[in-house]
């Protein structure tokens, strides 16, 4: 007599919070209305911004938010502030900035001209870096920057190139580790309550919105720097970015990352040479 062979049950599958399934749904509200595409941002960061964004809308869930959010485009753009970081400083990472002197500029400065995109630039301090470093190092006369982010304000902030007076002493600090050439307060006037530091440094750059997540190559570039920006995305979204960044390189182009974030375990890997590795600065093969 033949018996049926005793099966296993299926395992269950992972239990979801309700919490993870309405920011689930959040985001894919946002993206369907807005065309923001928030969903391959890193879960934990996302989680823990959206939490203080309940407290500060007075919400007790998010499905709450999504209906605020879904009925007024002035609460989407407030939401918008906790879903992007905007958190920089000038020459961040000074050994970064000194490896770019020292190594990469005699590279660059084989080229007739130089496009540098600076990628998730948030409210310019990066841009306003590089801008300083090319001027020091002759090159700014040959070179168009290239500033784009998905956040209008951080935009519209790094435009105008105003920081906190009180951010000046670190911004100096990392300024001269970085082998600054002159005096920091050469770039800069105090204006508005603070340091001004755009003036004839905004002369060759252009300001955009552009998404990592959603929108394409939109220039040939000799530089690409990018830094900690994709340690908010998750792996599909970071193999995305770098993606952009390899098409958007020219051969032996360079590209700069955050001290955290690497190559190594992309699907971009193979696409590049390590040039400094400590720095996280690679080249296009």
């Amino acid at each position: 007599m033949k018996t049926n062979p005793t099966t296993a049950p299926e395992p269950r599958p992972p239990r979801i919070s309700d919490f993870d399934i309405e920011l689930t749904l959040l985001l894919e509200a946002i993206y369907l209305k807005y065309q923001h595409d928030f969903r391959h941002y890193a879960m934990s960061s996302l989680r823990r911004r959206l939490t203080q964004a309940l407290d500060e809308f007075g919400l007790a869930t998010l499905s709450q938010m999504q209906d605020r959010i879904m009925r007024s485009g002035a609460d989407f753009a407030r939401l918008f502030q906790y879903l992007t970081v905007q958190v920089s400083d000038m020459f961040r990472d000074p050994a970064y900035f000194l490896a770019l002197r020292q190594q990469v500029m005699p590279v660059l400065r084989t080229y007739p001209s130089i496009k540098v995109w600076v990628a998730g630039c948030s409210t310019g301090e990066e841009l306003w870096s590089l801008k300083i470093l090319f001027d020091e190092e002759g090159l700014t006369e040959r070179t168009l920057f290239y500033a784009t982010d998905i956040n209008p304000d951080a935009l519209a902030r790094a435009e105008a190139g105003i920081y906190a007076l009180d951010r000046i002493a670190g911004f100096t600090q990392n300024y001269l580790a970085a082998g600054g050439k002159r005096s920091l307060s050469d770039y800069y006037h105090a204006a508005y309550g603070g340091a001004r530091f755009a003036g004839a440094l905004k002369d060759r750059v252009v300001f955009a919105d552009h998404s990592l997540s959603t929108d394409e190559v939109f220039l040939e570039a000799h530089l690409v720097s990018c830094r900690n920006v994709m340690i908010y995305f998750d792996r599909a979204l970071q193999d995305r970015a770098l993606g952009l960044f390899q098409r958007a390189l020219v051969r032996r182009g360079f590209l700069g990352l955050g001290s955290k974030e690497s190559l190594r375990f992309s699907n971009q890997h193979e696409a590049f040479d390590e040039f400094c590795p400590r720095e996280r600065i690679y080249q296009k093969r």
